[in-house]
């Protein structure tokens, strides 16, 4: 057997977060496996640990966060994980169960969004584009609520952990949510968000691997299989506009 064959898995573990991007990953299971590649989806709750099981060799690759998340996460451990393939783009929104346009929520109203620093910046980012709010570097993919510079409204920002965000929309005003997280709580990303980013950004979706595994043959049958029509076709019919292919 060559050295090259002896060093291919015969079975990659992907991890992926609940909901949406395990939906996908499922589907392009089919599709590898019929090529003759296998792989196993691993599902996790939250976003910090599919990156360390990466690190630790408890996965091949993982596919469920966008590109400044993963170089946050290297910059603050120093892990050798790279982005070998653009996957979906999801357009994050704010959603209310209490108003159905974000011009309703009242002066000094509460407003949750997540307490990561990418996704953190990702939804302020939502709030200057539709002229809720000014940072001081709009382009900052890590700008914090201390980096706000001019607030209108005088809107309270809480932040929480992203898995959490529906679930608190019963207690806040509106609440910036991630699409997977969206439709798990069965909300619309398309219909019920009250305003969303546009399609033109930086948070498209990726497949990370270990940069010593890179260019590996398994890792181009993966991204290969990801990208196929009846991947593509499958997101554009389940998610109705909530998840794009990017490719």
């Amino acid at each position: 057997m060559p050295p090259a064959c002896a060093q291919e898995p015969s079975t990659i573990r992907v991890g992926v977060t609940a909901g949406p991007h395990a939906e996908v990953l499922d589907a392009v299971r089919k599709v590898a496996a019929e090529r003759g590649l296998n792989i196993k989806v691993v599902e996790f709750t939250d976003y910090v640990f599919p990156n360390q099981a990466l690190a630790n060799k408890d996965l091949e690759a993982n596919s469920f966060q966008h590109e400044p998340y993963l170089k946050n996460q290297i910059g603050k451990t120093g892990w050798k994980l790279v982005k070998v393939a653009y996957t979906t783009v999801s357009p994050m929104g704010f959603y209310s169960k209490k108003y159905k346009s974000f011009a309703d929520v009242p002066s000094g109203g509460t407003v949750a969004i997540p307490n990561d620093p990418t996704n953190g910046a990702r939804s302020l980012q939502i709030l200057v584009a539709n002229n809720i709010l000014k940072l001081r570097d709009p382009g900052n993919v890590t700008a914090g609520i201390t980096d706000i510079s001019e607030n209108p409204k005088k809107l309270k920002f809480v932040e929480l952990d992203a898995a959490q965000l529906a679930r608190s929309l019963g207690d806040v005003d509106a609440a910036a949510v991630n699409n997977n997280y969206a439709v798990q709580a069965g909300l619309d990303p398309v219909r019920d968000s009250l305003i969303k980013e546009p399609l033109e950004s930086p948070w498209v979706n990726i497949i990370a691997v270990r940069e010593e595994d890179k260019d590996k043959p398994w890792v181009r049958k993966l991204v290969e299989a990801y990208r196929s029509e009846p991947v593509k076709q499958f997101i554009l019919t389940r998610f109705k506009g909530a998840y794009l292919p990017a490719w």
